[in-house]
């Protein structure tokens, strides 16, 4: 998430003093395959099971009979290499992709600050996009109009907000995309490290909002990292993913003892 990862350091102690019995998210035997194709048009014939002979070049499994269980108020850490398939975990949690097998449940509202512009409609302001993700969300009107202020304030687009979203540079839509997923109260909050936002004053305000919803003992924050340092400063428990495979997930110490011993 840029040097500035560091001032979070202080939420470990913040964040959950005690840990709800509560289950939020269960992943039972959890299988996700992706079939790769040498071209769109293999992908368009995918859509309908149709591999084509050249087109078709296999299938990879991203996440491989996953099972784990996080408890409401947890802070967990997702440790592994690139491609251990950390992204695609909570992608299913996100409810950006599904299992190919096998099952995800997932209890509460999640706020995830992974892809910040997924799903923004480039010809819609960005007013109109607030209300549009809010929709999407399940949002009331009322609920939307009083979220719309917060989100607006924190972005600092100024006029901009009122434009088509063409207009804007990826580092103004990731603005908002991060105002719209902290606004939202989430019970579930889903963080990339290698999150960056903005200048370096927008990211220290994006840190410091992370921090204060960590800090709410009723959130349950899952942490994606390769890094154990970082997973050390504020994760209680670490899951450890290899090739889509669970293989260590025990106390954020043991952890990344795990990690640095066998990556």
């Amino acid at each position: 998430m840029s040097s500035d990862a560091s001032s979070l350091k202080d939420a470990k102690s913040l964040h959950k003093t005690s840990v709800s019995d509560e289950v939020v998210i269960r992943f039972d035997g959890v299988t996700k395959t992706y079939n790769l194709y040498k071209n769109d048009r293999g992908r368009f014939l995918g859509i309908f099971n149709y591999k084509k002979k050249g087109s078709f070049l296999g299938s990879v499994d991203a996440s491989k009979n996953l099972s784990f269980e996080i408890r409401k108020g947890e802070a967990v850490a997702f440790l592994g290499r690139n491609g251990a398939g950390k992204s695609t975990a909570l992608k299913m949690v996100t409810g950006v992709t599904h299992p190919t097998s096998g099952e995800v449940s997932v209890s509460g509202r999640v706020s995830a600050l992974l892809e910040l512009t997924a799903g923004f409609d480039m010809q819609l302001t960005g007013r109109e996009n607030i209300a549009l993700r809010g929709q999407i969300l399940g949002l009331s009107r009322a609920e939307i109009k009083e979220l719309e202020p917060g989100v607006v304030d924190f972005a600092e687009l100024g006029l901009y907000i009122d434009q088509p979203m063409r207009t804007y540079s990826s580092g103004m839509k990731a603005r908002l995309g991060f105002a719209f997923a902290v606004a939202i109260d989430p019970d579930i909050l889903v963080v990339d490290e290698a999150l960056s936002v903005g200048d370096r004053t927008f990211q220290r305000k994006c840190i410091e909002r992370i921090r204060e919803i960590m800090m709410d003992e009723n959130v349950t924050v899952l942490f994606v990292t390769h890094a154990s340092a970082t997973a050390k400063e504020f994760c209680s428990r670490g899951i450890v993913l290899d090739q889509g495979t669970k293989v260590f997930d025990g106390p954020i110490d043991d952890a990344t003892a795990y990690y640095e011993a066998n990556y």
